[in-house]
């Protein structure tokens, strides 16, 4: 069945829905089995390791540029016309928002995508971080926090109208992407073999970012034969998570990409951690815990939204197209991170008992 046969079986919005929760299936199974989790690669980077979730990071991500590049040059995908290449770009905000979701990451000890993957688990931690990170991220898009994320997003967006391409700005040709992605994937696998990760990591830690790249490429062949206008989208948690808490909560709420997405994520997770035995019940270790989880949320919440994306939003997604403020973002939040572990979590482990 092709992608016009499913609109006309299930409508547009229904279709999108529908391939937001493949795409979410996939990273939610992909990300369970793998532990693929920013915060953690940026830790072991802190600490002066270059460990297991490095390997399963960088993997993740350029396997992301690999299958998205060659989907691009393929002709299957346009990243001209991913809705966030062609809308203004906020400088002041990729810094300023991956600062703060850097930091709140580690506050939280998770970014948004995995806290969401780690409460299909059965972690209660991760469903009240992921609660609260959802509805920060409403109150910064249309809530009382908006105005405070308009003033600072605007403090300095890219020119003419749309965001930058890194790759057209440099003016390297159209196959630099995907070699770079072969390039990092060559140095994951050698990182990845340097720590006795096995084969079945690899292949996960690869599906994170080849489920990165089935969202771009259906919601692309959506856009060519729908009515209305559609996203050309892919992975990603702050918009999503606030959009399908409301989806939630109003009348008549609209199916799109996005709330298909989060739930596809969850089931996929679930389901992983079941057949693996793998689902438990595990809560804060305490007050101090709570309240340094749910600071972290809310930090994420903001920050990602004023950043234009999450780790995956930004840090993969985005990052796989070569959006300029993408690429700020995910430098801006593993600064944060790193910071944030050292003065936090490293002084606090040197402290007498």
């Amino acid at each position: 069945m092709d992608i016009l046969s499913i609109v006309e079986a299930l409508g547009e919005g229904p279709t999108a829905a529908f391939f937001g929760l493949i795409t979410g299936a996939l990273f939610g199974i992909a990300a369970q089995r793998s532990a693929f989790c920013l915060r953690a690669a940026t830790v072991e980077f802190a600490r002066g390791a270059l460990g297991p979730r490095m390997a399963v990071w960088l993997l993740t991500f350029s396997t992301a540029l690999v299958w998205v590049q060659a989907a691009e040059m393929a002709g299957f995908m346009r990243s001209a016309d991913a809705r966030m290449m062609a809308v203004t770009g906020s400088v002041s905000g990729a810094v300023i928002g991956g600062l703060l979701f850097g930091v709140g990451m580690v506050l939280a000890r998770g970014c948004s995508g995995r806290l969401l993957v780690l409460a299909a688990t059965g972690n209660l931690r991760a469903v009240v971080s992921g609660l609260i990170f959802a509805v920060v991220a409403q109150m910064s898009l249309h809530g009382v926090l908006a105005p405070l994320r308009d003033k600072l997003a605007t403090i300095w967006v890219t020119p003419g109208g749309r965001n930058i391409d890194l790759l057209d700005f440099a003016r390297l040709p159209e196959a630099t992407g995907l070699v770079l992605g072969v390039v990092l994937a060559a140095v994951a696998v050698g990182l990845a073999a340097r720590n006795k990760l096995g084969a079945g990591k690899l292949v996960f830690a690869s599906g994170v970012g080849f489920a990165v790249a089935v969202g771009w490429v259906l919601t692309f062949a959506l856009s060519q034969v729908a009515f209305d206008p559609v996203q050309i989208e892919s992975a990603t948690f702050t918009g999503p998570s606030a959009n399908t808490l409301m989806f939630l909560l109003v009348d008549n709420p609209v199916l799109e990409f996005d709330v298909g997405l989060v739930p596809g994520v969850f089931l996929g997770a679930f389901v992983a951690a079941a057949l693996t035995r793998e689902f438990r019940f595990q809560g804060f270790d305490g007050a101090g815990s709570m309240r340094r989880s749910m600071i972290g949320a809310a930090l994420m919440g903001f920050g990602g939204m004023l950043a234009g994306g999450c780790a995956i939003g930004a840090g993969v997604t985005g990052g796989s197209i070569f959006v300029a403020t993408a690429w700020l973002a995910l430098t801006c939040m593993w600064i944060g991170a790193v910071v944030t572990d050292i003065v936090v979590d490293q002084r606090l482990a040197l402290r007498p008992v």
